[in-house]
């Protein structure tokens, strides 16, 4: 390492947000990040070690302490190379990714882990900015085509890898705008659309058609599917989690990745029409659910204007700290604070809605109740009872269901098609991504069921490999 003492030397700097008062008030990035010298630390905080777990960490491997050590030496086109080599996509993990790869830093056993992710954003932010990324098409073509439904994370790695492969692709996406959960579930305060568009221009500019507009299974059938050398499935498991309690049916209760998806449209420009608007100004909101879905309904409903939100979350309230149940390097579910969670809100654990009610067919409060949970029984399960004289109202004129999600649709893609699923619903897949339909593989959250990100991109660019070693014999795609 170009600094051998550098992690004895530098205290970890995470990059600052903007004013709470300023951000509140728009929906640009909130990350301010670091100028150059104080990155130039951090990559010298890396210790380049004899094993380094932050590869164990990341679901893509990434070679991070090779770029730590490149940006502290100021070879920043290098580092450039380095990260691409293992993610198609680091302006959106150095963005969303909740980095996993620092739970794993062996720095961070007995202090502060590197910014490993402010460093990844850095990189990539300055690879556009330098114009240091440029359409890379494949020198020949194969003459195979393949199609690929789903235009979120995973289903642009698998196309622009098999792209670069030489075949032929095709990318089938139903909604109207390409980018999957990146586009219309991921607030434009945490990754504005611009960071999008300019890979997407990119991709096309290689030589990927894309079909926006397009349901497979319906618009494009499922025999005209079939006629492609090979099909990738990568169409995210979008089924939400529902709540069937008392009064469910009224008005003002609503999933939350609905609320999201009309907010990303404002922001893009879009007219919603008045009578399926899903608004949260001047409202009494509670949000159900404590995760990333919750953490993003909160920050767009006090940028909206509510009167007050509540988040509840039907799970205690997790550790401060590592437990001897969750030992490093694995990523620890202890509890941690948004951006979101800055700016307002009251948050509460152990909390289960029981019941909702309202007058003239609309919510205007919900019935809860405090819970505890034992300990596992003989199946791992933690049984959950009420907890006496702790039964509470509150009141909601908009209610936002941030469940978690099931599994993928099944129609008319999975089902027509024939794919077999597996015991949660997911598209069923070997080792090597294939379905059981020949010919047909599938990559991300669809076989996967809800995940990250840098999962999903990693599923792609796996399926990616088996897919081209399919049409090919065999494959010099990265796994």
């Amino acid at each position: 390492m170009g600094k051998l003492t550098g992690f004895l030397e530098y205290e970890r700097e995470a990059p600052g947000y903007r004013p709470v008062e300023e951000r509140i008030r728009d929906y640009f990035e909130i990350d301010l990040g670091l100028p150059e010298e104080r990155l130039r630390k951090q990559g010298a905080r890396c210790m380049d070690c004899g094993v380094p777990f932050c590869h164990i960490g990341c679901p893509l491997g990434n070679v991070i302490p090779d770029w730590n050590d490149l940006v502290y030496r100021r070879r920043w086109r290098e580092a450039l190379q380095a990260l691409h080599s293992t993610n198609n996509f680091p302006e959106f993990t150095g963005r969303v990714c909740p980095a996993p790869c620092e739970s794993a830093c062996v720095l961070g056993l007995t202090a502060d882990p590197v910014t490993i992710k402010s460093i990844e954003k850095a990189i990539i932010d300055r690879g556009f900015e330098e114009g240091w990324i440029r359409p890379e098409p494949p020198a020949t073509r194969t003459g195979k085509s393949v199609a690929v439904v789903g235009s979120g994370p995973a289903g642009l790695a698998a196309a622009q890898q098999l792209n670069r492969a030489g075949h032929l692709v095709t990318l089938f996406e139903r909604a109207d705008r390409l980018g999957g959960l990146l586009r219309y579930g991921i607030p434009d305060f945490k990754l504005e659309k611009r960071c999008v568009d300019r890979r997407l221009e990119q991709m096309a500019e290689e030589g990927i058609r894309f079909e926006t507009n397009v349901t497979a299974g319906r618009d494009i059938g499922v025999a005209e599917l079939l006629r492609f050398d090979a099909v990738c499935l990568a169409g995210g498991a979008t089924r939400p989690r529902d709540l069937p309690a008392p009064g469910r049916q009224l008005e003002g209760i609503h999933f939350a990745m609905d609320f999201l998806r009309q907010q990303n449209r404002r922001v893009a420009g879009d007219l919603i029409p008045a009578q399926e608007e899903i608004v949260a100004t001047g409202k009494r909101v509670v949000i159900l659910g404590g995760g990333d879905t919750g953490s993003d309904c909160l920050g767009t409903a006090i940028r909206q204007g509510a009167r007050e939100v509540h988040q509840f979350e039907l799970l205690p309230m997790p550790p401060r700290q590592r437990t001897e149940s969750m030992p490093w390097p694995t990523y620890p579910a202890i509890l941690r604070a948004s951006s979101a969670h800055e700016e307002g809100g009251v948050r509460r654990w152990s909390v289960w809605t029981q019941a909702f009610s309202g007058e003239n067919g609309c919510v205007s409060r919900l019935q809860a109740v405090e819970v505890e949970f034992g300990p596992p029984d003989s199946r791992g399960v933690c049984p959950m009872t009420e907890i006496p004289d702790t039964e509470f109202e509150q009141e909601a004129d908009l209610v936002l269901l941030a469940l978690g999600f099931l599994h993928p649709e099944h129609d008319p893609l999975l089902s027509g098609l024939g794919v077999k699923l597996d015991g949660r619903g997911n598209a069923a897949v070997g080792e090597n991504h294939t379905t059981s339909v020949p010919g047909v593989f599938a990559a991300g959250d669809m076989e996967r069921g809800q995940s990250l990100v840098v999962w999903a991109i990693a599923g792609g660019r796996r399926a990616a490999h088996h897919i081209d070693k399919f049409l090919m014999d065999r494959s010099f795609l990265p796994l």
